[in-house]
């Protein structure tokens, strides 16, 4: 059954997801790979009003979550990444995302990260979803912001790619996004999943998703993702450049990377 996050208990926990990564390139040259995975998911602002729990926020840690990895890098004494997003939502016309905020990223892990893609699931007051913000990274420092209006879980959405992410791609084309979320049962908090295909000119070219059964984080549930994926957000980068070294091998065609969208944000 698949559910909103507006179903969350008054009190949400911030959970942690253990999954995989696949990511499947259908032309020139098929290429495909999956990777296991573990990710954040965080109710933003319950957390800002809560005692802290076993993860390390905004200080060292194993495994911790930083506000200055995210938006405009802003510390929590400056408001934080969230004070970041309700920035953003504002300048685009959105007043009404006034409800819980809950983003599904990579943390910090070993002090080191890197988050290829991030996503904010915005809601109302009365907890149905009114937006979700994709936020991409790419290995040359650089930031684009996807606002996806009138989100639905389930249902496809569609944005124009502006932003360069690989350069095996042209900036062209546009992004096909889905999300799913179900609910949980006895020995988890539910299921998420998270799928972007890429179309270019000639149609359909790279199918990718990232997708984990939820659990709350505690101590064990940390300790279970550091031991199983103890260099994680630092083998991210690694296979990125793997993945673009056997791309290369290929024959597959480079791409030399164009100027940053002059906005932060496509919607």
């Amino acid at each position: 059954m698949n559910i909103g996050m507006g179903t969350a208990p008054e009190a949400p926990q911030p959970l942690i997801g253990f999954g995989q990564v696949r990511h499947a390139r259908l032309r020139p040259r098929r290429h495909a790979f999956a990777y296991p995975t573990f990710f954040l998911l965080l109710p933003l602002r319950s957390m800002g009003a809560a005692a802290p729990g076993p993860l390390a926020v905004n200080r060292r840690g194993a495994i911790s979550f930083h506000d200055t990895d995210h938006g405009d890098g802003r510390s929590a004494a400056q408001g934080g990444a969230l004070a970041w997003l309700d920035e953003l939502l504002r300048a685009e016309g959105i007043a009404d995302a006034t409800g819980e905020v809950w983003l599904h990223c990579y943390p910090r892990v070993l002090g080191y990260t890197f988050k290829p893609v991030s996503f904010w699931y915005c809601h109302r007051a009365d907890a149905s979803l009114r937006t979700i913000v994709v936020e991409v990274n790419n290995t040359f420092g650089e930031r684009h912001c996807y606002l996806l209006d009138a989100p639905r879980y389930g249902v496809e959405l569609r944005a124009r790619k502006v932003f360069h992410v690989s350069p095996f791609c042209e900036v062209g084309g546009g992004y096909r996004f889905r999300f799913l979320r179900t609910a949980g049962g006895p020995a988890d908090a539910g299921r998420t999943v998270a799928r972007i295909d890429y179309d270019d000119d000639a149609g359909p070219l790279i199918e990718t998703s990232v997708s984990g059964t939820l659990h709350p984080i505690t101590g064990q549930t940390l300790r279970r993702a550091l031991w199983g994926y103890p260099a994680m957000t630092l083998a991210v980068i690694a296979r990125i450049h793997w993945q673009a070294l056997r791309l290369w091998l290929k024959r597959v065609r480079f791409h030399r990377k164009p100027e940053a969208p002059a906005s932060i944000v496509t919607r």
